[in-house]
């Protein structure tokens, strides 16, 4: 399959996966379940679960045995949309081009959404059959990690913080390693683990995962200030509003995009250690950093 087909591919897969996890919008209490729906299948490119899907694969692994984990990274993802479109976060009205859940569901609604993500994410993980190095222990501790207060949660709470303040590239990189990069790493790892990648193996992806998680954030910058609302499906200009530090902010939009480039180039490096089969997981390293242009 050429990259686009595989993408798309991968993304139905993910979707029928996801369809058949979640429980049914019409199910008591159907309010909950129905906003839970409306943030999961509110469109997306599913990079995160097709980055996990295709990290199994790279380490010699099955498609089907990585659903779970690939869903369960999505959930925790857009259970963190929901939560920062609210107003006492990013206060957002639009996500992936419609209205957001609390524009849709109310303030209240919204934190049960995300709140129930967060924890169908767990309980879709522990479907993840074991192999000979990995448990179900070793998954669920490998995303509850990633999604604590020293990673992804950190990362928004660094973020909130830093808003109207001078932030230094150093201060940017450690909320972006944390906001983005970690949970963007995590499900390659997953992904991997599903495959019984070797402790070597699982360090390449890693390697890999950190920098390519970067450089999605610096690309996301850069379209901040370059697209518009209707191109993006969100609200844009909206760091410069509230005065967030970004990296065109800080290193200009020239900068910037040597910035990306350089971290996807480091991304493809760290992947040498899996040689051929780590193709595709290198045309969408590439793929990503022409979102800009």
């Amino acid at each position: 399959m050429d990259l686009k087909t595989y993408l798309a591919v991968r993304a139905k897969e993910v979707d029928a996966a996801m369809d058949a996890y979640l429980p049914k919008a019409k199910e008591r209490p159907a309010t909950i379940h129905a906003a839970m729906r409306y943030s999961i299948f509110a469109g997306g490119k599913r990079l995160r679960p097709v980055l996990c899907l295709a990290a199994a694969e790279a380490c010699g692994g099955e498609i089907s045995n990585a659903l779970a984990p690939a869903c369960a990274v999505e959930l925790m993802h857009t259970y963190s949309l929901v939560h920062d479109d609210l107003p006492a976060m990013d206060d957002d009205d639009l996500r992936r081009g419609r209205p957001t859940c609390h524009k849709v569901y109310g303030e209240g609604m919204a934190v049960l959404c995300g709140d129930a993500l967060l924890t169908e994410s767990f309980i879709v993980l522990a479907k993840t059959r074991a192999v000979k190095r990995y448990n179900v222990g070793d998954y669920i501790a490998e995303l509850a990690e990633t999604g604590g207060s020293r990673k992804l949660i950190g990362g928004q709470v660094m973020d909130l913080e830093g808003e109207g303040k001078k932030l230094t590239k150093r201060d940017l990189v450690r909320i972006h390693e944390a906001k983005t990069a970690a949970l963007l790493t995590t499900s390659l790892r997953l992904g991997a683990m599903t495959a019984n990648a070797t402790p070597a193996k699982l360090q390449a992806l890693t390697k890999f995962g950190y920098a390519l998680g970067l450089a999605f954030q610096v690309i996301d910058d850069i379209l901040d200030v370059t697209q518009t609302t209707e191109m993006l499906g969100k609200t844009a200009g909206k760091d410069q509003a509230v005065e967030k530090s970004t990296y065109p902010a800080i290193l200009g939009l020239d900068a910037s995009r040597k910035e990306a480039a350089k971290l996807t180039l480091a991304a493809m490096d760290a992947l040498k250690p899996l040689g051929k089969k780590a193709a595709r997981l290198e045309e969408i390293a590439a793929y990503m950093l022409k979102r800009d242009y």
